[in-house]
This record gives C-alpha cells, sequence and structure tokens, in this order.
C-alpha cells in the first residue's frame, strides 16, 4: 500500500502545483469553462490526497480516479495528432495525466492483490 500512498501523493502534488497558479491566469474568451475545469480539477487533488492517506479505503475511488486522467490526456492526444494542439504546456500536462493514469492503473491493480493477500 506504501506505493500507492506515493503514487497518489504525487498526483495530488503535481496535480496542485500545475492547477493553482491557473486561477490567477487570463481565462480566454470562455472563463467559465477556464475556471470550471480548473475547479474540478482542484477538487480532484483532494480526492487524491484521501486514496493517498487509506488507500484500503477509497481504493473504489482509483477507477474514477483513471478516468479523470483520461479526461485530459485523451482530447489532448487527438487534438495533438489532428495538429490543432501544439508541442507546449497543454501537451505536456496531458502527457504527465497520461502517466498518471498509467501509475493509477497500477495502483489500481497493486490494491486487488493487498485486497486478496488480506
Amino acid at each position: 500500500m506504501k506505493s500507492i500512498r506515493i503514487i497518489f501523493a504525487l498526483a495530488a502534488a503535481w496535480g496542485l502545483f500545475a492547477l493553482l497558479p491557473g486561477l490567477f491566469g487570463e481565462a480566454g474568451p470562455r472563463p467559465e469553462y477556464y475556471y470550471g475545469f480548473i475547479g474540478i480539477a482542484l477538487v480532484f487533488q483532494l480526492i487524491f490526497i484521501m486514496i493517498a492517506v487509506d488507500p484500503a479505503r477509497y481504493r473504489a475511488l482509483i477507477p474514477i480516479s483513471i478516468l479523470e486522467k483520461l479526461s485530459f490526456f485523451l482530447p489532448v492526444t487527438i487534438l495533438y495528432v489532428q495538429g490543432r494542439v501544439e508541442t507546449g504546456p497543454v501537451f505536456f500536462g496531458a502527457m504527465v495525466d497520461g502517466l498518471f493514469m498509467l501509475l493509477f492503473a497500477l495502483a489500481w491493480l497493486l490494491s486487488r492483490r493487498a485486497d486478496k493477500a488480506a
């Protein structure tokens, strides 16, 4: 369970580091979408902290966390392939989300093994 705690603690720390400055940035032409995205993403950092504190108790949130990461990684990847997103901060952020998505899947598998062993 220690590795699961580390994965989710790192994800939360990275997310807070990457998202909090966005609250003070320029929102662009649709500020409700921008700030709505930032708000929901910040809420998920709290969920990652909950999982990091007690992975066994909050194990059911791990698949939802995988979907949260997929929800940014997949569209940005598709837009990048279409030439609609350039290599830059948005693309880099999506790739980090893709990495955490894979780590969350690993955490899910590890939690299943630990659950069976207990």
